[in-house]
């Protein structure tokens, strides 16, 4: 089963050349999950080649522009696309109420259904589960409400071993609950023990998004042991004072975070237009956390 992150914005407030605001597209089992949607997200969409109509939910951290200005346009061309399938928009308050009145004011009519969902940025919550993947929400600590996001797999059930089974003249009723990892005693005493007919699943992944947000080690317990966490690092060190008065964090402060929570692998991101690059964030992230990159827009996580 797939699970990938594209990187389709990975720029702070102002948007360059090289980097489009805040966008990622999550592609988890077969479910289509969107993450902001800054400005000119419906043509990084495109150029990635992912179909706008797909993607079944759509999570916003926050009401600063480079997170949501995209939004409108995205379902505006869902719309002259021909959607007729409803999708739900997650995001704080205010984000409903700007959306429609835009849509209104501009006369536009949407042939599919949108149940926004609102947030406070304040309660940690399960906002999706299905049978493949749940979507949790978790409080950062930014200027204004702000919300992180993480995407788990459901854990997997154990794999039979067909062959050994087939062999032996197992009664196939049993498999189910040798599957979920339970013994089955049979009619005369016999023990199927789980561990010898069936293989232990493959880990189940899991994937963190955290937006803008000043350093705080709060967040820690709802990312712990990510095998991907994104991480905003707006900033380098010697801008330490700039990042705590306008609520971001710097490369090194990412990094600690990763560390502390035990991630798999760290991606930096959202990152000031004063720079031309990542090597600096990067260099210096990985003096507290080695396995860290800095994603460029268009980039392909796999998980």
């Amino acid at each position: 089963m797939r699970f990938e992150v594209t990187i389709l914005g990975s720029g702070a407030a102002l948007p360059t050349s090289l980097r489009n605001p805040s966008a990622q597209y999550v592609w988890c089992n077969d479910r289509h999950i969107l993450i902001d949607c800054g400005e000119g997200t419906q043509n990084q969409l495109r150029r990635s080649g992912i179909s706008l109509q797909k993607i079944s939910h759509i999570l916003i951290s926050h009401l600063h522009g480079d997170h949501f200005f995209g939004l409108v346009g995205l379902l505006s061309s869902m719309h002259l696309l021909g959607r007729n399938q409803g999708i739900t928009v997650y995001g704080p308050e205010g984000l409903e109420q700007i959306i429609r009145m835009q849509l209104e004011i501009g006369g536009a009519i949407i042939g599919f259904g949108i149940d926004f969902v609102t947030l406070d940025g304040k309660t940690p919550q399960l906002l999706f589960e299905d049978n493949r993947i749940e979507i949790h929400t978790f409080p950062l600590k930014h200027r204004i409400p702000t919300n992180g996001f993480r995407i788990n797999e459901k854990p997997f059930a154990r794999q039979l071993d067909g062959e050994k089974y087939k062999r032996e003249k197992q009664s196939l009723v049993h498999i189910p609950a040798l599957k979920r990892g339970e013994d089955v005693t049979l009619e005369d005493g016999t023990v199927l023990k789980s561990a010898e007919y069936t293989f232990a699943p493959r880990k189940h992944r899991s994937y963190a998004y955290c937006s803008d947000t000043i350093y705080q080690e709060a967040i820690v317990p709802f990312i712990q042991e990510v095998d991907v966490l994104y991480h905003e690092a707006t900033f380098l060190d010697n801008m330490a004072d700039r990042a705590k008065a306008t609520f971001h964090s710097t490369a090194t402060q990412a990094a600690k975070i990763a560390q502390l929570a035990q991630v798999g692998q760290l991606l930096l991101g959202h990152l000031s237009a004063r720079y031309e690059d990542g090597n600096a964030h990067a260099a210096e992230a990985r003096l507290v956390f080695e396995n860290t990159i800095v994603v460029e827009d268009g980039m392909v996580i796999v998980l």
